[in-house]
């Protein structure tokens, strides 16, 4: 029988995973368990998708508060420490700062405006411009700010973060002076030592602190990068990727991630035979329209998946054919057109005008944000998601 379905994802339930759990047994079993239960067969450049949290929880991939705080003084000489350019969360960033208050006498926060690196909105354009107020070269006090837009209440969460970041840093007994720039060179006014907690614009931000004459420059990837009087850690992205696990601890970002999608790959090849590609997944790469935010507060998609999975699609854009190519043909002799057409196509379409519209992004990224929407972040109880079809296209029949 002619196959009429495409891509499906399922989002495959688990135990719950604590510390020092096989989570490459966990993931196999839970497979083969949805598999038989809802009736469908693994095939051959199926995709496992896992999320980053429950392989952290496996391996304990834990840091307390007091931790983080001793590697910053440690790093940071002085009183007084410049934080500028973090994200407005209190899952992702909250307790992070609650660390860096512990840690010096005097913070000087700069959040950026009119939204933080990943769409967390501070204030509407339209504000901006009713004000006259330009946010690439305007720097502001916190009592400017307050004075142009009054209360900044986060649409979705109800908070004021400005209020809220300073009442984390006050807490912890340290001074707060809040600023508002997008501009690195600006927090250079009041201290030489900068902790740098933007994600995917680090770099540039590093690079552009230092060409200004900064003392110390560190990005959170430096912090908790090695292990703490027994801390985890993460040695390449330290606490990029981390978030809440209670008042006092967070977890980190897993490592060590190749060697859990090589074995999860080798142990479902050897119980059924069949070559199956294996990803473990953070945030996916997408925007919420309503909410302007980024879902990408992880610094990657994917830390490690298997080699099958490196790349980016190479398609043909099908309505682009039925419009051009083949607008003289219909019903059976269209189809069987079309299905020629790609199955005889080039190895690398980059350029070519039948693939235009096609999503020019890495495998990872798409399939793993394919995951995320899957697996969701609340209550669903599935961080597996099993994916059919994502390699099949339209010539495919069976």
């Amino acid at each position: 029988m002619e196959r009429v379905v495409g891509t499906v994802a399922r989002g495959i339930r688990t135990p719950i995973v604590h510390q020092g759990d096989h989570i490459e047994e966990i993931v196999v079993e839970s497979i083969l368990k949805a598999s038989a239960n809802e009736g469908f067969s693994l095939r051959d450049r199926d995709v496992v998708g896992i999320t980053e949290s429950v392989v952290a929880r496996a391996q304990g991939n834990y840091a307390s508060v007091d931790a983080i705080a001793a590697d910053l003084r440690e790093k940071f000489l002085g009183d007084t420490m410049g934080v500028i350019f973090p994200i407005l969360s209190r899952n992702r960033f909250a307790i992070l700062l609650r660390a860096i208050a512990r840690s010096k006498r005097h913070i000087v926060l700069m959040l950026s405006y009119p939204s933080d690196e990943v769409g967390n909105h501070l204030v509407d354009l339209d504000q901006l411009d009713d004000n006259n107020i330009c946010p690439w070269t305007d720097a502001l006090t916190e009592e400017a700010f307050r004075e142009a837009f009054g209360e900044t209440v986060h649409p979705f969460t109800g908070i004021d973060y400005i209020a809220y970041y300073r009442s984390i840093i006050e807490e912890e007994g340290a001074l707060c002076t809040i600023i508002f720039s997008n501009q690195p060179k600006t927090i250079l006014e009041h201290t030489p030592n900068v902790l740098a907690c933007d994600i995917h614009t680090r770099f540039r931000t590093r690079r552009q602190l230092l060409a200004a004459g900064a003392r110390t420059v560190h990005c959170l990837d430096e912090i908790l990068n090695a292990s703490v009087e027994g801390s985890g850690y993460n040695p390449q992205y330290g606490l990029l990727g981390s978030n809440k696990a209670t008042e006092e601890t967070v977890k980190l970002f897993p490592r060590d991630c190749q060697p859990v999608v090589d074995r999860i790959q080798a142990m479902l090849k050897e119980r059924t035979g069949k070559a199956v590609e294996v990803m473990i997944y953070g945030d996916g790469a997408f925007k919420d329209p309503v909410g302007k935010i980024w879902e990408l507060a992880d610094p990657v998609v994917s830390p490690a998946y298997t080699s099958g999975l490196e790349g980016t699609p190479n398609e043909i854009k099908i309505k682009y054919l039925a419009d051009n190519q083949f607008a003289g043909l219909t019903g059976e002799a269209l189809m069987e057109a079309i299905s020629k057409h790609i199955e005889e196509k080039k190895t690398d379409l980059t350029g070519a005008m039948e693939a235009q519209g096609t999503t020019p992004r890495r495998l990872t990224d798409l399939i793993g944000s394919l995951c995320d929407l899957t697996s969701g972040s609340g209550d669903k109880g599935t961080p597996v998601v099993y994916i059919q079809g994502y390699f099949d296209h339209y010539a495919n029949k069976d």
